[in-house]
């Protein structure tokens, strides 16, 4: 991750209307634009195989991807996963707000999916600091999905913190949020390969 150079801390509101000529996404973290990886070949099929397979279970106005979403942190932060499945209530509220943002003061999504990319600072990102951003916000599942470590994991909101599932080769996943999903964590990697 690469922070960008900047001369202050950046508030929400001014992240809003940060405007770059160039190609590159940033999340907002602690006040910082931090550049995001680009995605690679793998992970983009990884995220597009969920995305199709979860319109069976779940209706598409709640399925998102580049949905922003403001968690707490030191500073201003916001996060973009994968994918979102919207509850009823945080897509009605993301509807009204002019920018795909879920901000603090609007419903939490139900669930939130990462699909980890290659190098130690995403592994930390995605597993220490994103799940802590996301139990603070109160999503009820959060998905880290593992190419390189070949696995799954689920954190489930229980008695106000994530209680967390590995499922590894073909292990059939286990969610609240997605109850009749009937995929293992083999069928969701192979889409990562070639």
């Amino acid at each position: 991750m690469t922070v960008a150079a900047s001369l202050k801390l950046l508030t929400l509101d001014e992240y809003l209307i940060y405007q770059t000529d160039s190609d590159v996404r940033y999340e907002l973290v602690n006040g910082e634009l931090v550049e995001m990886p680009t995605e690679s070949f793998k992970n983009m099929n990884i995220a597009k195989f969920l995305l199709y397979e979860l319109t069976k279970y779940v209706p598409l106005m709640l399925l998102a991807y580049n949905t922003e979403i403001e968690v707490s942190g030191f500073r201003a932060t916001s996060r973009i996963p994968d994918l979102v499945i919207h509850t009823e209530e945080s897509m009605v509220a993301l509807v009204e707000n002019p920018r795909n943002l879920i901000t603090r003061d609007m419903p939490a999504p139900a669930l939130v999916i990462e699909v980890v990319s290659p190098g130690q600072e995403n592994r930390d990102r995605d597993y220490r600091f994103k799940r802590t951003e996301y139990a603070a916000r109160g999503i009820a599942e959060y998905w880290i999905i593992d190419p390189q470590s070949q696995q799954i994991t689920i954190c489930l909101w229980v008695n106000g913190q994530y209680e967390d599932t590995i499922y590894t080769e073909d292990s059939a996943l286990v969610s609240t949020i997605v109850p009749k999903i009937s995929l293992s964590s083999n069928q969701i990697l192979a889409f990562g390969q070639p």
